[in-house]
């Protein structure tokens, strides 16, 4: 059978393409289920296509602060530490900061590096942990800025695939197991989980989400007239376009926000180097004079 082959891959994607191939083979609805599979990979891979985009031109500005930073530290700040010295005068508090920092780095940059993957790798290791995936889970849903954009955006993956696995024929539970785990986020994934126990008790799927910190509202509203209608996968798709749209909206004004607040961040920065380097050499120029 089809359905077998995407048993090889262990992830949360081919448990998706498992449910939509096994329920389109049960119903004869196969090709049907192939093309709304394709339809939501296309609809997925656009929105993280354009998260990415606007991550892309603060991550460029962030690489080019570090590299004016180190190039005043390694340039400047030796030269103005030379000059003070050969006028047998003491190096102002900041500059001598500034310059133990350029020394530490140069005599000890193995160290540095070492530390530096040494917290990339226990981070990667927590974030693999149950408790790992929670405390990430919950700073994406409580990041400043961030977290409406994350908000809409599992809420989108999570009723785009319901929709997907219902009109199928794929049976509640399983669809909300899936579509849970389809949000890739431990916490909205284990509220979703709470509420398919709900459901299984006989509530219905509308108020079983409702109240819920992580779902945002118009997913038991659409599902709501859903119920009502005889339609629920349609109103559930209908919700994940609204939040798709939202978060259109929201990535164009998050990525508008950010340009200024890293240029403020990248003026402070090398507004402190400037007084490290400058000032000392007006100081002296004042003295001489």
């Amino acid at each position: 059978d089809l359905h077998s082959f995407p048993t090889r891959r262990s992830s949360d994607l081919a448990i998706l393409y498992l449910a939509l191939v096994t329920a389109g083979e049960t119903s004869g609805t196969l090709d049907y289920a192939l093309q709304r599979l394709a339809e939501q990979e296309e609809k997925d891979a656009n929105m993280m296509s354009k998260i990415r985009g606007a991550m892309t031109y603060p991550a460029i500005i962030l690489v080019v602060i570090i590299a004016v930073l180190l190039f005043m530290m390694y340039s400047v700040v030796p030269q103005v530490a030379d000059l003070y010295n050969s006028m047998k005068e003491p190096l102002p508090a900041l500059t001598l900061g500034l310059q133990s920092i350029t020394n530490f780095i140069t005599n000890f940059w193995w160290l540095v590096i070492g530390i530096i993957v040494f917290i990339i790798v226990m981070i990667n290791r927590f974030r693999k942990t149950d408790q790992g995936k929670k405390v990430f889970a919950k700073m994406k849903l409580n990041a400043p800025l961030f977290s409406k954009m994350f908000k809409r955006l599992y809420m989108s993956r999570f009723a785009r695939t319901m929709e997907m696995l219902l009109s199928v024929g794929v049976p509640m539970l399983d669809a909300m197991k899936i579509s849970g785990e389809a949000t890739a986020n431990a916490l909205v994934q284990e509220q979703i989980e709470k509420a398919a126990e709900m459901v299984k008790t006989g509530k219905a799927l509308s108020k079983a989400l409702e109240n819920r910190e992580y779902v945002l509202p118009l997913v038991p509203q659409m599902a709501s007239i859903g119920e009502q209608s005889g339609k629920i996968d349609e109103m559930l798709g209908k919700a994940a376009t609204a939040y798709a749209n939202e978060l259109d909206e929201l990535v164009n004004s998050i990525s508008t926000m950010i340009e200024p607040i890293l240029m403020v961040v990248m003026a402070g920065l090398i507004g402190v180097v400037l007084m490290g380097t400058l000032m000392p050499i007006y100081s002296l120029v004042s003295q001489i004079g």
